[in-house]
């Protein structure tokens, strides 16, 4: 039987997909290669981690267990630290005059021991600000993988799906690789040897050898991305870095709570509860996937996550989620100065259907929602128009910043509650609610599980702490910043102390003795030319050297005319001002403008009306004018820069005058800060308010114009010239 091919045809094409088969075998087994190079980078950069700490610890704690061995020779040597001593061997700490190789090693020991604690406690941070050796090579490695991840998988497949049919091919084919052995083939034989022949010439031309020279050419590419590209990649996604470090070095970010502080039997229950991520446009972090299971779980929840978590994701997974299985119609309710955010994050991050409820076409909208289903997403003050037909029900309704329901009597509270009415699901959401009063907490658990809020009315003192937690965790979650987002960039507060001129001191002097607490605030801020304000002057070298740094600027103040000031003081290089009466439309639309603008760019904003509901990540500088009456305000304000998806430090510089009340606030608010910390540290609430009131402001006051007197008896007659 004739042939249209020759022997060495036949082995050409033999040895040919032989070799893409190794090709893409070892295409497949590169996946391995770079996770072990994630591993070993990691190692790197906690070992850095450990040593950094152990060269805090000095020599002198090798003695701790008072084992006589002698420190001051080896400080003597330049021993200073453990960490000195840990990177030195037993030999070069031998030839020390008066230690010995037996005390050498007895003091290994215990070193080796605080090694394994300061390991045990070491967190690796990735930032941009920090590009050193050990975070390049780990960044680099991770946006290998990623990259090669699915380029890995589609080599499989090849593989996979191909495997037999080539291996049945290249078996029939083989008689024809000797032109001796050919002349002994029979017919049938010979004809599936030139079946084979095409097969596999046509496997290498079409689909299977195309998509495979592709791949194997995508994969060289990959191992091609330079340092420089990883850390873009990195500045571009970080979110799916951190997720890849976590699953691949389980621990490393130092996120070893595996359920987030839950009672173990309600976690092993969330563990269990599916969540169906189909149509959801983002990646969510573990806690996130957690949360959402969480509110699926529970069904009635309260999710009190810090500012920067991202509560609003987990919302939008949940609904998602709940889509997949079934569900038409949710309900957002949200303050409105976030109802613009809202919409677009749901548009962004999902494939839900979005119809905002609000403002004069709000009639027609609930109708067209009630219609074809999707997301309602409402504001409070429009709940009171929000009429649905008492057999009407819709799956989830999420009330955004839910302390705004705090209040029973409120008419929005009412609004909220009725509309809860027609809700399978509720999920409320706030950052705020533990600086509350625990009657204000229970009121919102009342309307979510009646029965826990029945059970935990007696118990708000920080000593039931414990037993509190376990009593709302059914229906409370909160998670703290540091406890799951350990690999943030760090966050530097700073205080900057402005040293007032005799004219700003004029000014506030006069301010205390007429007992204006607006002008009182605005120290250095209310003279007539910000050219002569020491906090002003600070502030544009700070603006200054964050240019020069690449870094955008968020600048909050609480009073409008400081706001003014500052605004037209720093002309092009800021944007229009965020405050109260700017509509949420315009509101996004500046922050979109900051967003794309160069570094330099300074965002000026009242703390009320820009310090909640905005994501800013794009800046890393916020400069606070003066100190608020509240803590959650000032971190509130933070996170607008300080959250999920932040990838540079995150500086915080606050201006200060001092011998002012800038002194004596801040030093009460440190205070009050300690308490909150301490109370929502166990997820319980303050008893008392922890901000300032107007009698304790007042108080500060009547000790400066005591202070005042005393320094110079006629200050109360003084006038500014």
């Amino acid at each position: 039987m004739a042939r249209s091919f020759t022997s060495k045809d036949a082995k050409r094409l033999i040895d040919d997909h032989i070799e893409l088969r190794k090709r893409l075998e070892n295409a497949v087994q590169i996946i391995e290669q770079y996770r072990s190079e994630i591993v070993l980078a990691s190692d790197k950069l906690v070992a850095q981690e450990v040593l950094n700490i152990l060269k805090e610890i000095p020599i002198e704690e090798v003695n701790r267990d008072k084992l006589g061995f002698r420190t001051k020779v080896l400080r003597d040597y330049g021993y200073h630290t453990i960490a000195d001593f840990a990177t030195a061997s037993v030999q070069s700490i031998a030839s020390v005059r008066g230690v010995s190789e037996d005390a050498v090693y007895s003091m290994k020991r215990v070193v080796d021991e605080l090694t394994a604690q300061a390991r045990k406690g070491a967190k690796i941070r990735l930032s941009s600000d920090d590009k050193n050796p050990s975070a390049t090579q780990l960044v680099t490695a991770v946006s290998k993988y990623r990259k090669c991840i699915l380029y890995a998988e589609t080599c499989r497949q090849l593989l996979s799906l191909n495997k037999r049919k080539i291996e049945y091919a290249l078996e029939d084919l083989a008689p024809a690789v000797s032109s001796f052995k050919w002349l002994f083939t029979s017919r049938r034989k010979k004809k599936k040897a030139q079946e084979a022949y095409n097969a596999l010439s046509f496997f290498l031309s079409n689909g299977y050898g195309i998509e495979a020279e592709k791949t194997i050419s995508a994969l060289d590419s990959v191992r091609n991305i330079t340092d420089g590209d990883a850390w873009s990649d990195f500045g571009a996604d970080s979110i799916r870095f951190f997720n890849v470090l976590e699953e691949v070095v389980p621990g490393i970010l130092g996120t070893n709570d595996a359920v987030y502080g839950l009672p173990e039997e309600l976690a092993r229950e969330i563990q269990d509860e599916c969540f169906f991520p189909e149509g959801l446009l983002c990646e969510l972090r573990r806690y996130q996937e957690w949360g959402v299971k969480y509110a699926l779980h529970q069904g009635r929840v309260l999710l009190g996550d810090e500012m920067g978590l991202g509560k609003t994701i987990q919302a939008i997974a949940t609904m998602v989620s709940l889509k997949n299985t079934g569900a038409t119609h949710f309900v957002v309710v949200c303050p409105a100065s976030v109802i613009t955010n809202w919409c677009r994050e749901i548009r962004k991050q999902s494939m839900l259907q979005v119809t905002k409820v609000h403002g004069q076409g709000r009639d027609s909208a609930l109708k067209e929602w009630v219609k074809t289903g999707g997301v309602a997403v409402t504001t409070y003050e429009t709940t009171n128009y929000f009429t649905l037909e008492d057999s009407f029900k819709f799956t989830l309704l999420v009330v955004d910043e839910a302390h705004y329901i705090k209040n029973p009597e409120a008419r929005r509270t009412v609004n909220v509650k009725n509309l809860s009415g027609h809700a399978v699901r509720l999920l409320f959401m706030t950052g705020t609610a533990l600086e509350n009063r625990v009657d204000e907490m229970i009121s919102l658990i009342q309307i979510l599980q009646p029965a826990i809020a029945s059970q935990i009315k007696s118990m708000v003192s920080l000593a039931s702490a414990p037993q509190f937690r376990e009593k709302v965790a059914p229906v409370y979650y909160r998670r703290k910043r540091e406890d799951v987002l350990t690999e943030l960039p760090e966050l530097a507060d700073i205080k900057e102390w402005c040293t007032i001129s005799d004219m700003e001191e004029k000014i506030y002097e006069q301010s205390i003795m007429a007992k204006n607490y607006a002008d009182i605030r605005r120290v250095s801020w209310n003279v007539d030319d910000l050219k002569n304000s020491s906090k002003a002057k600070r502030m544009l070298e700070i603006i200054e050297n964050a240019e020069a740094e690449g870094r955008k600027i968020l600048v909050f103040s609480f009073f409008l005319d400081t706001i003014r000031k500052i605004t037209l003081l720093l002309g092009n290089r800021c944007l229009n001002p965020i405050n109260g009466s700017i509509s949420p439309q315009r509101r996004q639309e500046i922050i979109d403008e900051f967003n794309q603008a160069p570094a330099g760019t300074v965002l000026t904003a009242q703390i009320q009306s820009g310090g909640t509901g905005l994501n800013i990540q794009s800046a890393s500088v916020v400069i606070l004018c003066e100190p608020q009456f509240k803590p959650s305000i000032e971190n509130q304000a933070i996170s607008r820069a300080y959250r999920m998806g932040q990838t540079r430090n995150v500086l915080v510089y606050r201006l200060l005058c001092e011998n002012t009340v800038d002194e004596k606030m801040t030093a009460l608010l440190e205070d009050k800060q300690a308490i909150f910390d301490a109370f929502a540290d166990e997820s319980a609430a303050a008893k008392e308010s922890l901000g300032l009131d107007d009698k304790t402001f007042g108080n500060m006051i009547e000790e400066e114009i005591e202070r005042i007197k005393a320094k110079d008896p006629g200050g109360i007659n003084r006038v500014v010239s």
